[in-house]
């Protein structure tokens, strides 16, 4: 059994996370802590749990085998290494830092300490997205030339029920999350697009403040590849019944992906449009990979490189959109 410490309940997720580890018979949530300790109070009572206002007592207490942590965006770097250093395995929300010198400062403490980290990133686990690498690695489409990927929805649009958005307020905070929707939301896009064209050598990216606030809530990155594809980004806080999509397109054949359809299009399987009916089972969602790689050190499919180069995207991403130009990876 893996006892666990749920460190805040900052992020939207969090509650997801605890009914996860609830759900698995090898957890146990045994603590809440939380930046906040109020909310942190409240959320221990309804996990019907102890909660405890000091994160060292948590980290010492040798009877926790790992954390969950929710925090805001800019404690990661802090939080998490402090856990590693405490020999506790870490599961956390994205992403996993600010800056790439930051992961790799995580990374240096994780390797260290020898204990187990994973990084919520769940849409490399669907279907669709080991549809789409088969198709690639099939050859299906020829030369991947580009990737497009559009996740968003509506959660900072004023509305008679909740006058200043659905998201939490601090999801606007510029300091605790580092961005805004394109941190967060446009995640998602970001990892799969890196996952499927390969290795970032420039980003451009345009970061809009639609409604007013201190980070963006509408964003489109332009990401170029080594491989020769082009990513293009989307993500917004500001878009009513925007559908998820994923469109590959290459010099012999597309695949388009919206929600759970699916179609192909390409020289090989008859230069004709098909309705894809069946595709591969989805692989277990992070945290379950996560049990299984502290108990059975079964190694994720979630790696270290997609949890820095997500950050890389978002860093650069950020520069480029303050300086107005393209920026080249180092």
């Amino acid at each position: 059994m893996i006892n666990v410490a749920m460190l805040s309940k900052w992020h939207v997720h969090a509650v997801d996370y605890a009914r996860e580890a609830r759900e698995n018979k090898h957890i146990n949530i045994k603590v809440v802590w939380d930046e906040k300790p109020e909310r942190g109070e409240k959320w221990a009572e309804e996990l019907g749990v102890a909660f405890e206002p000091d994160l060292n007592r948590v980290l010492k207490d040798e009877t926790i085998d790992a954390v969950i942590v929710d925090t805001p965006t800019n404690l990661h770097k802090e939080v998490i290494v402090l856990a590693a250093q405490h020999k506790k395995h870490i599961f956390s929300e994205k992403v996993l830092a600010l800056s790439v010198d930051d992961c790799r400062d995580i990374f240096a403490a994780v390797k260290e300490h020898k204990v187990k980290m994973m990084l919520s990133l769940p849409r490399l686990t669907t279907n669709y997205y080991l549809y789409a690498q088969q198709v690639i690695d099939q050859g299906l489409l020829g030369q991947l030339t580009s990737i497009r990927c559009r996740c968003a929805h509506n959660g900072a649009v004023p509305s008679d029920e909740h006058p200043r958005g659905w998201l939490p307020q601090h999801f606007f905070n510029k300091e605790q999350c580092g961005g805004g929707a394109l941190i967060d939301l446009g995640a998602h896009p970001i990892y799969l697009t890196n996952r499927l064209a390969g290795e970032a050598k420039a980003v451009t990216a345009r970061l809009q403040k639609t409604l007013g606030h201190e980070v963006d809530d509408n964003a489109v990155v332009l990401v170029e590849y080594v491989s020769g594809a082009l990513g293009i980004i989307e993500t917004s806080f500001v878009s009513y019944g925007s559908p998820f999509k994923l469109e590959l397109y290459g010099t012999e054949g597309c695949l388009l992906l919206e929600e759970s359809k699916a179609y192909i299009n390409c020289k090989k399987l008859g230069e004709r449009q098909i309705s894809v009916k069946d595709m591969p089972a989805s692989l277990p969602m992070p945290l379950e990979q996560w049990v299984e790689y502290i108990l059975f050190d079964k190694s994720p499919s979630i790696t270290l490189e997609d949890m820095e180069s997500l950050t890389l995207i978002n860093q650069l991403s950020t520069i480029s959109n303050h300086n107005n130009a393209k920026m080249e990876v180092e």
